[in-house]
């Protein structure tokens, strides 16, 4: 009997056993059969992923030729409409803030922000250098709050200002700080984006008026100054949080007081170094370098990163006046304005192979420069608006011009738009030397671009520095 017993239990065990087994059998093939499924589906994931991304690849070219398409068929129908900026004196500089606004500096020391839309003007107060007494040592002024928070002014010569303004604006990448120049023409001023909030001024390095400013990140910036110098300034998390804090705290919004982290001077040793008047920069980001033009007619390059290291210099074809700088992001080329050409040069390349172009109008010179896909918007002096296509290596033609198709001379049919009459202040000056002039044509200081491409904000003034008035406009 206990035998019988042993036995069924052995048969028992031996079916739990096979059950088991097939169980795990069960399981594995489950498994593998996962396993196999889920390499399918990489497999339809890749294969997917073969057919969209050439697509989108497709869609993205398309976008870029059709931006393309549009850049250089939207200047010939451009229409101006003119804005009434008071009594204000020739307009320097203008960023667009975002699609209804421009920010803008003047001759007479006023930033402002102009709505496209309404016309309204917004006076946005300057910033001030700290206060310093007789000694030079800055005072204990409620300006930037925490003693540790202040760096030392320098002792340094107070010039006459009047007749500078401000040359220069720039956002920084991520439009969340602006920089201008300050109440002070030789110092640097951070206002905090959307809301033009004042940050910190940087009044510790020229001596000598800011001409230009370039953001070589989203917190560190370059000036250049009419002094021959290019300083490195840092907005630290510190003074952010610091002008934050500020602001909660005081029913006034204060700033902060900043040291530059580097100030180097252009070569002077080959011209006259009295002549090395640093009058625009332009940053190459793909590359982390700088482009500087000075007044003697030199081009230098410098590494910029966290200093400034020199990298070459070279003189210029056309070595007058030369005010306005840019770089082509696609085209790696830098474009720079003078008296009456526009250069065109690859810093890498040897200087016998820089491309210039005339505007054909001597005498006036150059005064902006930009570039927008393959076209390059040249600002004149005679408030010309011209539009060069770097890739057809030609003006733009006039398509309503009766020469298209045949020209007698050259710039016959070349696309020109010109400024309209702004307002001019008949004061002393103007009676006394240009009454029986009838119209003067105003400047193209500075001109924009918004993020579409489809406005573009053209302002400036009378050329002549002896006349007071201005000129802004909206293309579109």
């Amino acid at each position: 009997m206990a035998r019988t017993v042993s036995r069924k239990r052995k048969a028992g065990e031996l079916k739990d056993q096979q059950q088991a087994s097939h169980k795990r059998c069960r399981v594995s093939c489950s498994s593998r059969h996962a396993q196999c499924w889920s390499s399918r589906l990489s497999v339809v994931h890749a294969l997917r992923g073969r057919e969209f991304r050439p697509q989108q690849q497709h869609e993205s070219k398309l976008q870029q030729h059709m931006r393309g398409f549009a850049a250089g068929r939207l200047p010939s129908i451009l229409k101006e409409r003119e804005f009434s900026l008071g009594r204000l004196n020739k307009v320097f500089a203008s960023q667009w803030l975002n699609h209804q606004q421009v920010v803008c500096g003047t001759k007479c020391n006023t930033l402002f922000v102009a709505d496209v839309l309404t016309g309204q003007i917004t006076r946005i107060p300057m910033l001030k250098d700290r206060e310093c007494n007789g000694e030079g040592s800055p005072l204990d002024s409620s300006v930037g709050g925490d003693q540790n928070f202040l760096h030392r002014a320098s002792s340094r010569s107070r010039i006459d200002h009047q007749g500078c303004g401000i040359h220069a604006i720039e956002l920084n990448p991520s439009k969340s700080l602006l920089a201008t120049g300050g109440d002070n023409p030789n110092s640097l001023a951070v206002y905090q984006l959307p809301t033009l909030d004042p940050v910190c001024v940087g009044d510790d390095g020229h001596n000598d008026w800011i001409f230009s400013i370039a953001w070589i990140s989203d917190s560190m910036a370059v000036s250049g100054s009419r002094d021959g110098s290019m300083g490195l300034w840092e907005v630290t998390d510190d003074v952010l949080s610091q002008a934050q804090l500020s602001r909660n705290e005081e029913s006034v919004p204060a700033y902060a007081h900043i040291s530059h982290r580097a100030l180097k001077d252009i070569p002077k040793e080959y011209t006259n170094p009295y002549n090395c008047k640093v009058r625009a920069l332009a940053f190459n980001n793909n590359h982390k370098e700088l482009g500087a033009v000075s007044l003697d007619g030199y081009f230098h390059l410098w590494k910029a990163e966290h200093n400034l290291c020199k990298l070459l210099s070279t003189k210029l074809p056309h070595c007058k006046e030369n005010v306005c700088l840019a770089y082509g992001q696609e085209w790696s080329v830098y474009a720079v304005g003078s008296q009456a050409h526009v250069s065109f040069l690859d810093p890498r390349q040897p200087a016998h192979s820089i491309k210039s172009v005339s505007s054909r109008e001597r005498g006036s010179g150059i005064r902006s420069v930009s570039f927008y896909e393959h076209i390059v918007t040249v600002g004149t002096g005679q408030g010309s608006l011209l539009f060069y296509d770097i890739r057809a290596q030609r003006f733009l033609d006039d398509p309503f011009h009766p020469t298209v198709g045949y020209r007698k001379y050259p710039g016959d049919g070349t696309l020109k738009f010109t400024t309209g009459r702004g307002w001019l202040n008949h004061d002393e000056t103007w009676r006394s030397y240009f009454s029986d002039i009838q119209t003067f044509p105003n400047a193209v200081y500075t001109h924009c671009y918004d993020e579409s491409g489809t406005k573009l904000f053209v302002a400036g003034g009378p050329l002549c520095s002896g006349l007071h008035g201005n000129y802004a406009g909206l293309w579109s």
